[in-house]
């Protein structure tokens, strides 16, 4: 069984395994939590990110989708790149976010992670409501086939911290 924690505070700063990137789909940085992890973590990602576009990624990554790189200057080993989908009213995307979450892991079981963190995917600039973010989040992870240890969902501020732990009581 996966132990799931939460932990407010810098996602790059964390000595686990892998570090899961919210990445947008062209892999090659940009703000928020994709800014921040490649900029803690120096070129090496980027070497890595344009390595998989201009091979096996030329289109980019789809949404739902991961893959791993190197960590380079971070406390993990590897990072994790995923996609979540753009929060839309009109359109249900909760399946194509629960992926983001569900093929991390799978992509951390195919390095041999134990220990993996997580920011909350699609809550940020893709604008998905915080409270639903939080219940995909805890649900993918929960039903997720995955031999990792321990996942820390990692929060960016108190509010997002909050909501985690009263979802996860």
């Amino acid at each position: 069984m996966t132990e799931l924690r939460v932990v407010e505070g810098d996602i790059t700063a964390l000595p686990v395994d892998a570090v899961v990137n919210a990445a947008n789909s062209g892999l090659l940085g940009g703000g928020g939590v994709d800014g921040a992890i490649h900029r803690a973590g120096g070129p090496e990602i980027l070497a890595a990110c344009r390595q998989l576009r201009a091979s096996s990624l030329p289109d980019g990554l789809p949404a739902g989708q991961a893959v791993a790189t190197t960590a380079g200057r971070l406390p993990a080993r590897w990072v994790i790149h995923t996609v979540g989908p753009v929060y839309s009213r009109s359109q249900d995307r909760s399946a194509v976010l629960r992926s983001a979450y569900t093929a991390s892991l799978a992509v951390a079981d195919e390095l041999g992670a134990t220990s993996v963190a997580f920011p909350l995917i699609s809550a940020g600039a893709y604008g998905w409501p915080l409270e639903d973010a939080v219940s995909q989040a805890l649900t993918a992870i929960r039903n997720a086939p995955t031999t990792v240890d321990e996942v820390t969902l990692v929060a960016f501020s108190p509010a997002v911290a909050e909501e985690i732990q009263r979802q996860l009581r």
